[in-house]
């Protein structure tokens, strides 16, 4: 069993900042891919950040430049540092990993994080 546990969610003014991380623990052989994925109130849920087998980073569009993404491959963590964070930033921030677990045969497996919550108000 792989599970996905994000913390560093919370309330923030205008313009502040938030760290979010993510880490994957239990019987994992290796991680293709894993980020973020954000889902405001009343819209779909779309790319933040994740990096890819191969070791380039994919970014959402209109986030490059106020967020940055870097992972801990020796803990099997990623990170999201948010700055200048504006009242639409507001939404679920959710870890996603495409992980191989051991004893798998080789098959990969898509895993989502509980999700955690990030509010931008005054």
């Amino acid at each position: 069993q792989v599970q996905l546990v994000e913390s560093g969610g919370g309330l923030v003014e205008p313009g502040g900042s938030l760290r979010l991380s993510c880490a994957a623990s239990g019987r994992i052989l290796s991680i293709r891919t894993m980020g973020w994925y954000r889902q405001a109130p009343g819209k779909e849920r779309e790319l933040v950040a994740r990096f890819m087998n191969g070791g380039s980073t994919e970014y959402g569009d209109s986030l490059k430049g106020r967020f940055t993404f870097s992972r801990d491959d020796a803990k099997n963590t990623v990170y999201l540092r948010m700055n200048s964070l504006k009242p639409e930033d507001t939404a679920v921030y959710y870890c996603n990993a495409e992980v191989s677990p051991q004893n798998s045969a080789g098959y990969w497996y898509n895993y989502w994080g509980q999700g955690t919550a990030v509010t931008v108000s005054s």
